[in-house]
């Protein structure tokens, strides 16, 4: 029920929108935002329902987000994998007011802290669209499912050049 309420959603911001022409659908539950398009108009006040102490499973282990509250432009997070006794990897993450709109920001680390990216990179997706309750960045949606659960769909880049789409529910801590 609940995926059909966001394939509703999506159908509605891709038919709708005012900036319906510059995105397109990249996985089930994430978007695209087209070439030579600009993000919509947005506030990091519009997205404060991020903000939280989330925890799910994942990757055969447990995840957790930290998200904090909005201040100066922007929310800071961080994401952590456990699979057993260790940690799998880290990512620091951001949501942050740009030129108008929005942009999720992350860099992913090992467990001893080296990066995956080079050191003056990052990984950014703007933002594509967003509602009341949902919010699409290039490739990552975050859905407030209600006031105790986070949805987050991830479109991950797969051997053949497409993409598949991952799947993260987390709880309320």
């Amino acid at each position: 029920m609940k995926a059909i309420a966001c394939l509703t959603l999506l159908a509605l911001l891709l038919l709708h929108a005012p900036t319906a022409a510059a995105q397109s659908q990249k996985t089930a539950h994430t978007l695209n935002l087209d070439k030579d398009s600009t993000s919509p108009a947005a506030s990091i006040n519009q997205i404060a329902w991020i903000a939280g102490h989330w925890n799910g499973e994942a990757f055969g282990g447990q995840i957790e987000e930290i998200w904090s509250a909005p201040a100066g432009g922007a929310m800071m997070g961080m994401f952590r994998l456990i699979q057993g006794d260790e940690v799998g990897f880290y990512e620091l993450m951001t949501l942050l007011e740009e030129a108008g709109s929005l942009a999720f920001r992350l860099k992913h680390f090992n467990k001893d802290l080296t990066g995956w990216e080079e050191k003056d990179e990052t990984v950014t997706m703007p933002l594509v669209a967003l509602d009341e309750n949902i919010a699409f960045f290039d490739g990552i949606t975050f859905q407030r499912v209600d006031d105790k659960t986070l949805q987050v769909y991830l479109a991950s880049e797969n051997k053949t050049g497409g993409f598949d789409e991952l799947t993260f529910t987390y709880k309320h801590k």
